[in-house]
Order: structure tokens, then sequence, then C-alpha cells
């Protein structure tokens, strides 16, 4: 399972990757085998899995740690994070891989002072090929992974749980081929809409809604306007079939956020309107009843 490390010239700080997991078995080998010849540690932070997702990260030689499932991530990740022993964290997830041009630069970055954050472009595959256009393209897409301890300032909210702390310097990697990470992101059509019902759930409980007429007009405007960046002023045109589904998935998202928050704000939580069911039922039933005896 394991491979030979590479003959590299150490780095003057050390490195230490950070991944969480949850029943990554499919997924995990290809994002050590990334990091396993450079990086100075590996911290694998698992959800419980329930395949071999812990013995693969112990094969690996990772460092293993267990965290409750929670959705967000977020503290989960920071429960990672705070893991780590290295001078840098790079933060991997495990369908995303660190071609070995960007590793090379990222051993550079930390063998000097000059900065403490890099923003890393990212390549994302998604339904069976790389995208290059649709705002998802690596030259869109910078994600803030690789960074000096206590640089960053962690949240909780989804999509947006980094900041840089107060006086961090930061810098973002120039998109080149080879450096940027590979996300092996979305399979098919039920991945995407898997996580976007997922995702959207999370985001409408973290934000209440205004109330539902401003929220209804809102989310049109936001959605036509996400199509028009995705697909027009993104070029998602030009990544085909894919880049119009992707771009209408993101409309959706936009959508679909809106109307749980709706739901929220106007029926409370899910079993709320559970029990209102059950007792609409029972109303119902026993009216039923009453008539039917009197009618004998």
């Amino acid at each position: 399972m394991t491979e030979p490390r590479a003959e590299v010239s150490s780095p003057r700080h050390r490195i230490s990757v950070v991944i969480n997991t949850l029943n990554e078995e499919n997924n995990l080998p290809y994002a050590l085998r990334s990091v396993q010849q450079w990086a100075d540690e590996m911290v694998v932070v698992d959800m419980h899995s329930e395949d071999r997702t812990v013995e693969i990260a112990r094969e690996f030689g990772a460092k293993v740690y267990f965290h409750p499932r929670v959705v967000p991530v977020e503290s989960a990740r920071s429960f990672a994070i705070a893991r780590a022993t290295g001078d840098w964290i790079l933060v991997l997830d495990a369908d995303e891989i660190i071609p070995r041009p960007l590793s090379i630069k990222l051993i550079e970055i930390a063998s000097d002072n000059r900065t403490d954050i890099i923003g890393i472009p990212r390549l994302n595959y998604m339904l069976g090929a790389p995208m290059m256009h649709t705002r998802v393209d690596p030259r869109s897409d910078i994600q803030v992974r690789f960074f000096r301890p206590g640089s960053l300032h962690l949240t909780e909210t989804i999509h947006n749980g980094a900041h840089p702390s107060t006086g961090s310097q930061v810098y973002r990697l120039p998109y080149e081929p080879g450096h940027a990470i590979v996300h092996f992101a979305n399979i098919d059509c039920y991945d995407i809409f898997d996580k976007i019902n997922r995702y959207t759930t999370v985001e409408a409980g973290q934000s209440p809604s205004q109330g539902e007429r401003p929220a209804a007009l809102r989310a049109a405007a936001q959605a036509l306007k996400t199509f028009f960046h995705h697909y027009v002023k993104g070029q998602g045109y030009r990544d085909g079939w894919r880049g119009f589904y992707v771009s209408a998935a993101s409309t959706l998202y936009v959508l679909l956020t809106h109307s749980k928050r709706v739901e929220l704000h106007a029926n409370g939580p899910r079993e709320t309107v559970r029990r209102l069911y059950r007792s609409e039922a029972e109303k119902i039933i026993m009216e039923y009843n009453v008539t039917s005896h009197i009618s004998k």
C-alpha cells in the first residue's frame, strides 16, 4: 500500500497534511499517495466511517483521530487542524490530490518567511471531465488551504469558514498546469443533488429568512443572476452539456436555500410539521368515525 519516499531536500519547516473523512475508502488512498512522499505528518480525522477508511489511513502511516459526525464539517476541520504539529498545514479533502509540481511549489513556499497563507487554484472534475469554465475552473476556484498555524480564523459557517487573522500575509498562487489541487468532485447528477440537498439544509439554518414574500423575490432575482454568472459570464457554454447542468445546479442551490429558509420561518423544524400532520390525521379520522356512527 505504501510507497517509498522520494529523495527531496528537507524543507526548513515541517508540513502537516490534514484530511477529514467519512466512508472514503475509494478516494483516500489517492489523496494520501499524492502527499506521503513529502509530507512530514499526515493527520486523518475520521467521523466513524463504516468502511475501510481508518484501516487505509493507518496503512499509510497517518495519525488517526475521531470526531462525531457533523454537517457541515467545519467544526471537525478545526479539530483536525488543532491536531497537526507542523510549521505549515495543508488541508486536503479525501477526494482531492496534490500533483507533483504543486507539491514542489508548496515545499518552496514553506522554506521561506515571505507569507502566511496561500490561496491555491483547484481543478474540479465534474460529471466525468475537468471543468475549465463555468466559474468552477482553477482560475476562479481558489482554495485557502496552505497556511501557518494561527494565521487563519476559523468559523463554522458553511462555504465561508476561514478568514485571515489580523496581520497575516496572503498570497494567491497563479494557475498553471500542475499547480492546482485536483478535485474529483461529482461523479453524476445523483451526487450533485445529494450534496445540494445536504448543504442547502445547513445553509438555510445558519441564516434565517426575512419573511416569505421578500425571500421569494430575492430567490427569483438571485437565481437568474446565478445562472448568468456561471453559464454566460463564466462561459459555462464552453464546457458543453456539463457547463449547462452545473450552472443549473448552482441555480437550484440558490432556490432550495431560499425555500428552506422560508419553510423554517413559516413552519419551524421538520418535526413540528410532522406533529401537525399527525394531529390533523387524528382529527380527520375521528371526524370520519363520528360521522359514520351518526349515519348508522
